[in-house]
């Protein structure tokens, strides 16, 4: 008998009070590495009612206006005074740790070989994960969730909604049948709004607007793409919890790295302990969750499993990875064994080989100034709005190739 599970996922928008850390974190990030392609950086953030709170650490030929950075994008995701959290008079409180180092080019600087050798400077277990189930390769339940956050923030900014706020979550349950997704069981959005939704409305109306905008103008769009539909026994709740007016960091404290799920797989798969923003990408649990990604997907890409989960562990003064390991969950077309072998074989795991393969220290300068932040809303993985390095599936032909000669 076929068995039969309903897994969820949740996503947030980038008015929540984490995402907002997590992008003021990645700002900062972005803002050392535009000017400085070398420096190092950790930046932690936490927000409160009025309140911004910053823990940065960096080690860099250039010092960053980390306040101003802060405040420019808190205003970029749409607060303002209204909404209760105002970018330009809202405290911001530093803990700033600065090392300048001038020349780190000279004659000191590690050659190209002796480059590509260096250890990890830090320690990490990490996971990366693909699957068939969607065009971004990522489970179903947080594809979708990532969809609809993205379209509250979509039709709050672009007015079609204006009366909502930048606050929200999404969660989307999915029922499986032998882990293929069959039907959609349950969504639920939960959304900042006014008060009262629009001229010479009532408060006493305003859920039954809410709920009907909602389903027309962020529920409908996306859903209908899905592969997956709706049914007679399907459900929408929209704030079923009542009026949602007071919201971000009036409502909750945020903080860095407290959305972990919603930045991998949604907890369908497994992810590392680190989180992945406010550093920059020389931390092994940032970039190699990223190749970590990179394989999985491309052994999807080519056909050799519906689903794939490699797994990388990495330790302080050492240049390879302790450990590489894939699953496949009985899906595979080879023994995970000789995937395994095929994958180290194919691509050089060492943290600065993956740092020159990705160009992780460059793309903010590639992109304006504004790169890792675009990746703390909507997730690290699957981004069909982003070119991200680790996404392509250019490794696709040649392990497919790989593992026929292997065959």
């Amino acid at each position: 008998m076929a068995r039969r599970t309903v897994f969820s996922s949740e996503s947030v928008t980038r008015g929540h009070p984490d995402k907002i850390c997590d992008q003021i974190s990645d700002a900062i990030v972005d803002a050392f590495l535009y000017v400085d392609e070398q420096a190092e950086v950790s930046a932690e953030c936490a927000v409160a009612t009025g309140l911004v709170f910053l823990a940065v650490n960096s080690v860099s030929s250039v010092s960053v206006d980390v306040t101003g950075v802060a405040r420019q994008a808190i205003a970029d995701i749409g607060y303002s005074k209204a909404h209760g959290f105002d970018p330009d008079t809202c405290s911001v409180i530093t803990s700033l740790s600065h090392r300048t180092l001038k020349g780190r080019r000279g004659e000191d600087e590690p050659n190209d070989r002796e480059q590509r050798s260096l250890p990890a400077s830090h320690q990490a277990s990490v996971f990366g994960f693909a699957c068939l189930d969607t065009p971004e390769r990522l489970p179903l339940p947080i594809a979708l969730a990532h969809r609809l956050a993205r379209r509250l923030d979509e039709v709050r900014q672009a007015n079609l909604l204006p009366y909502l706020g930048p606050d929200g979550k999404t969660l989307v349950a999915v029922e499986f049948e032998d882990d293929q997704p069959i039907r959609i069981h349950t969504v639920i959005v939960n959304v900042q709004h006014a008060a009262v939704l629009g001229e010479g409305g009532a408060r006493k109306d305003t859920q039954a607007r809410l709920e009907g905008d909602i389903r027309d103008a962020v529920l409908m769009p996306i859903l209908a793409d899905s592969s997956v539909k709706f049914d007679a026994r399907s459900r929408i709740l929209i704030n079923p919890g009542g009026e949602f007016v007071v919201g971000g960091p009036q409502r909750d404290a945020g903080l860095t790295g407290r959305k972990n799920m919603v930045d991998t797989y949604g907890g369908y798969a497994r992810h590392g302990g680190g989180a992945l923003s406010g550093k920059d990408p020389t931390h092994v649990d940032r970039l190699g969750s990223y190749v970590a990604r990179y394989l999985a997907r491309n052994v999807i890409a080519a056909r050799l499993a519906r689903r794939c989960e490699v797994h990388l562990s990495y330790a302080i003064g050492e240049s390879f990875p302790l450990a590489v390991s894939v699953e496949t969950f009985g899906t595979g077309a080879a023994p995970d064994e000789v995937l395994e072998r095929a994958v180290t074989d194919l691509i050089d795991l060492q943290p600065s080989a993956v740092l020159e393969r990705f160009g992780l220290r460059h793309l903010p300068a590639r992109h304006g100034g504004i790169f890792y932040r675009r990746l703390a809303a909507y997730g690290h993985f699957g981004r069909r709005d982003l070119d991200l390095p680790w996404e392509q599936e250019d490794l696709a032909a040649v392990l497919a190739a790989a593992i026929g000669r292997k065959g």
